[in-house]
């Protein structure tokens, strides 16, 4: 088994080599098929699985040129597999969040937050090693930089969600907003994705400060 990389690690290995980045490959390959499969509204799998189909596009496109460590592919593939899961039921009505509804005793199926957070907790890390190993940005932006973005993606994409429901696929507004009567779902979930990205980094720079401690003792 290859060595497992972070964004500090001077190494990238091709893919033919990296057995993590293959097996994670087959993971979200099995997940997507399984979220198409018998999924309840076949127009809102395509609309949620759009950006999906773009994402994955890009780390193709750019994977010769600059390549991911392990960690940050190991958080992307959790975060696609979280939302193509999503995709399957439509958020509002997803059975893990019906069981935590249950068994919480919460007022409404919170599957959606728990997408949104991971957005920001998940796709941190990549940002940063973006702004680090591929932009050469100086430490605090790339630790800044993250959340911002974070912060502006999610905003952005409740923009995105206005315009799909409201504008170009009025049929499927209901199913694709989610928003399960809530006038400030909107909010939340940018809130939740925003404090996703201040938790992520923080932890990142618990860890790299304990790193240096240790490395000086």
């Amino acid at each position: 088994m290859t060595v497992f990389t972070t964004a500090i690690s001077a190494q990238r290995i091709a893919f033919k080599h990296n057995k993590w980045l293959q097996v994670l490959l087959v993971v979200f390959t099995i997940c997507w098929i399984n979220s198409y499969i018998g999924n309840t509204d076949t127009s809102n799998w395509l609309l949620e699985n759009t950006l999906v189909f773009i994402f994955l596009g890009f780390l193709i496109l750019t994977y010769k040129k600059f390549k991911f460590s392990d960690l940050s592919y190991l958080l992307i593939c959790i975060y696609l597999c979280l939302h193509v899961y999503g995709s399957k039921y439509t958020y509002a009505e997803n059975p893990f969040g019906y069981w935590l509804k249950d068994a919480l005793e919460l007022k409404r199926n919170h599957y959606d937050r728990i997408v949104h957070f991971s957005f920001g907790f998940l796709l941190a890390y990549p940002m940063r090693e973006i702004f680090l190993k591929w932009l050469k940005f100086p430490a605090w932006v790339a630790w800044t930089l993250p959340i911002e973005i974070t912060l502006s993606i999610s905003a952005f994409y409740e923009l995105i969600e206005w315009a799909v429901a409201d504008v170009f696929f009025k049929a499927q507004g209901d199913a694709y907003l989610g928003t399960q009567g809530d006038i400030w779902d909107a909010q939340k979930d940018i809130f939740l994705a925003f404090l996703g990205a201040i938790v992520a980094t923080t932890i990142v720079s618990m860890v790299k400060k304990i790193g240096n401690v240790r490395a000086r003792e």
